[in-house]
């Protein structure tokens, strides 16, 4: 105990004399001022009162005290409040018959009934029978009906079985199915009767007036026979006779009219929007086989084409759109759509691998470019004809299967090339911007320009190049 509590060595008094003096200035109380007269007045003690002490309020169940003037302040309580204070906190204002431990039990109301509940009784018990009597026809009323709906259920719905219900197919905006329903209608089967031959083609209706677009060589018969018969199938099965408003057999194109009553037209494209890899679809009737769609892409574009004509016609020639959509005999004058289903071409040749006439499709089809098409069509309504830019010479190519360019083979007395200068033997490699590469190029590029157009030539005669001016003229 010396060891803990004791003095420490050296310090004999009841302070540590060894250590200075805390002389630093301490913060005050603040002590809290004195109250207001006026409190001090009514709640302080007056005049007289030196000997009047707070009493408890008395407990009518105890017993009487001995000490009827028993102080406030007693021997338990706190030790540290203001026996001289004004105001004194106290013990809670229960009695002690009520500060016990556990739930205090309340005194409980009366309950609520049901039309008090409901209506804040504001019901009579009459209204409420009535209302309740309401409710039950109501009800009665719905079970009726849900009854006999159920009960006609058989006559609503006939004898269909879940195995027979299908759900219906769903086809995107641009799918084969979708462009094919779109574009259909506006695609026609043509056959021609001409004594005891025939044949049998596809057109394209391009105007509300009733014009149809096809190949020249699809009624080339008709044309000629008088007694031809000609007759335009829509695809509902309505058969209407046609008549030819004119023919181009040098871009094998000609246009029929027929008299409908609103018929379904195709929406016109943009021949010259094409890229190679696009989707494309042929729709027509080959082998008579009508509404026949076939899928592909374009496999090339300005595609010089050449073929003889028939029956007499001149060769026919042009730019066309190559494709590997199944294209037989039977789908000439067809549409080839774009993947929106716009008009971008007619289909009008095939490269095959058999015998003429006989042979199929191996992938390679050829179509007029519809840009191209209707300004011819525009031209064989207006007039009934067309004409086209001519250089005035035959060429012929270089040689086969090479693109060296087309030679000329003779020279059109007085012509436009007469007149520029070209001569027998020359071969032409560029008509404006275009390169020549053989003798179907060189009609397509001349074509491309107007008639009386000024367009530059160029030609090697002799190893050198030579670049004239030739104002062209018409065929």
């Amino acid at each position: 105990m010396a060891a803990t509590f004791g003095r420490p060595k050296g310090v004999d008094g009841s302070f540590d004399l060894l250590h200075s003096r805390d002389t630093e200035a301490r913060p005050q109380p603040v002590l809290a001022p004195p109250p207001p007269p006026s409190l001090a007045q009514a709640f302080g003690r007056q005049p007289g009162d030196e000997g009047v002490v707070l009493q408890r309020p008395g407990d009518d169940k105890a017993e009487p005290s001995d000490h009827a003037d028993e102080p406030l302040w007693t021997s338990d309580a706190d030790p540290w409040r203001d026996p001289g204070s004004p105001a004194v906190l106290g013990q809670p204002a229960l009695r002690g018959a009520e500060r016990v431990d556990g739930d205090v039990e309340r005194p409980t109301g009366p309950l609520l009934s049901l039309p008090e509940l409901l209506f804040g009784r504001r019901v009579k018990p009459t209204a409420l029978a009535l209302l309740g009597v309401l409710a039950l026809l109501v009800g009665t009323a719905g079970g009726a009906v849900g009854w006999g709906l159920a009960a006609a259920g058989d006559s609503l719905t006939g004898e269909l079985n879940i195995a027979e219900a299908e759900a219906a197919k769903e086809r995107p905006a641009g799918s084969v199915a979708a462009i094919a329903q779109k574009v259909s209608p506006a695609v026609v089967s043509i056959e021609v009767e001409a004594g005891q031959s025939g044949g049998v083609g596809s057109g394209v209706v391009i105007d509300h007036e009733g014009y149809i677009l096809t190949n020249h060589h699809v009624v080339s018969q008709a044309s000629r026979a008088d007694d031809a018969k000609l007759t335009v199938v829509f695809t509902d099965g309505t058969r209407l006779k046609g008549a030819i408003v004119g023919s181009d057999p040098k871009t094998d194109l000609a246009v029929l009219k027929v008299n409908v009553q609103n018929p379904v037209v195709i929406e016109i494209g943009d021949s010259d929007a094409l890229a190679a890899g696009d989707r494309v679809m042929a729709i027509g009737s080959p082998f008579g086989l009508e509404n026949t769609v076939t899928e592909g892409i374009v496999s090339a574009l300005n595609r010089p084409v050449t073929a003889p004509g028939e029956n007499g016609d001149p060769p026919v020639t042009y730019d066309a759109i190559q494709t590997d959509a199944a294209i037989n005999p039977g789908n000439s004058g067809g549409a080839l759509v774009d993947s929106t289903g716009a008009l971008v071409g007619i289909n009008s040749m095939i490269r095959t691998a058999g015998s003429a006439g006989e042979g199929g499709s191996i992938g390679l089809g050829f179509a007029i470019p519809i840009n191209q098409a209707i300004d011819i069509s525009d031209s064989l309504v207006r007039n009934g004809s067309v004409k086209h830019a001519s250089l005035g010479v035959n060429a012929a190519s270089v040689s086969a299967n090479t693109s060296q360019g087309a030679q000329v083979r003779n020279v059109e007395p007085n012509g436009p090339a007469a007149r520029a200068g070209i001569a027998e033997g020359d071969v032409v490699v560029k008509v404006g911007d275009r390169r020549v590469r053989n003798a179907a190029e060189l009609t397509v590029a001349v074509r491309e320009h107007e008639i009386g157009q000024s367009v530059p030539v160029q030609v090697v005669r002799e190893g050198r190049q030579l670049t004239v001016d030739v104002t062209l003229g018409s065929d």
